[in-house]
């Protein structure tokens, strides 16, 4: 019987013990989420050192995710696409603002920057910027918790949907209102409107069939350039990968970068070019000659052209099989 209350009594005292560690903890935990709630009215992206980072992200217990853009912004370390990433990013953080309370889904978001926080840095072992990493509330960050912006780049909608696949929380994107277009539209609008006031008694220009079809194929050449993607999405002008060069084509078929339209519209320019010599070469009263050389030349383009063209397009959609000329 002595036995017995014995283990009785050290059952009661280890049963109280656990309930007052399990107390303690959640006191803990929450005040910590009250802190965070504070933090979040303040400033929708909170800004870690190493202290808070070690706090809020490191130490447990944790009922909430956070999401943490690493960066240079500092003028000295020279990250040209630090500042498009954190423009990004804040659209990011600002949409989940206005579409989620914290309390329905625990998620934070916060940054660190190296000059705040290089320690940070060290131990996570992070050598470059801009970087996204999740971290979850319970267990260590696994490596899709660290977003492959060389892959996927890091426009708002990409960090969204990487969000997403870590947390299963869905964030709408809204981007701020931007007025540009509609001021261009506006004063475009205003220059055909007074050519066209002037220009009133004489209007053989609008039958010019050479006209049209120029319209019609710089249309088309904006078009297969990409440029309505860049007006939906807003990609960086170009991208720095880890080794320090600039990068001006996407590496991936899901991205792109603004001075690769341009390249793109370039390079499907010349090619017109070279169709339209090699064709008109026999509309043309010349002599024999002359057409050969047209369209040889003509030819020339067409070809060097499609095989740079399907050179680029090899190198962004990975595992596709046909080359010509170029590889």
């Amino acid at each position: 019987m002595h036995l017995i209350s014995i283990i009785l009594c050290a059952f009661f005292i280890f049963n109280s013990f656990v309930e007052s560690v399990r107390e303690e903890r959640s006191k803990s935990l929450d005040q910590k989420v009250q802190q965070l709630n504070d933090l979040y009215q303040k400033k929708y992206v909170v800004k870690f050192n190493g202290p808070k980072f070690k706090e809020f992200v490191k130490s447990p217990p944790r009922n909430y995710s956070v999401i943490i853009m690493f960066t240079a912004m500092a003028s000295h370390r020279q990250c040209s696409i630090c500042g498009h990433a954190s423009d990004e990013f804040m659209i990011v953080a600002n949409s989940y603002r206005y579409s989620h309370r914290p309390s329905e889904n625990p998620l934070y978001f916060g940054i660190v920057d190296f000059d705040e926080g290089s320690d940070i840095f060290q131990l996570l072992k992070i050598n470059t910027a801009p970087v996204f990493m999740h971290f979850p509330p319970k267990g260590k960050s696994k490596p899709l918790d660290t977003m492959d912006i060389q892959r996927v780049g890091f426009a708002s909608e990409m960090i969204a949907k990487w969000i997403q696949e870590r947390t299963d929380i869905q964030i709408r994107i809204f981007r701020p209102p931007n007025y540009s277009s509609t001021l261009a539209l506006s004063i475009l609008f205003a220059i055909c409107s007074s050519f066209l006031y002037v220009r009133r008694n004489n209007m053989e220009m609008f039958f010019n069939k050479n006209l049209w079809g120029i319209g019609a194929v710089l249309f088309c050449l904006t078009m297969i350039s990409g440029q309505m993607w860049n007006h939906i999405r807003g990609p960086p002008l170009m991208h720095r990968n880890q080794q320090g060069s600039i990068t001006y084509i996407h590496n991936s078929s899901q991205g792109q970068f603004i001075v690769e339209t341009y390249i793109i519209i370039i390079l499907n320019t010349i090619l017109v070019f070279g169709t339209v010599i090699m064709t008109d070469s026999y509309t043309k009263k010349t002599d024999s000659k002359t057409r050969k050389i047209m369209t040889v030349g003509g030819l020339a383009l067409v070809v060097f052209l499609f095989s740079v063209i399907l050179s680029i397009f090899k190198s962004k959609a990975h595992g596709y099989p046909y080359s010509f000329l170029i590889k």
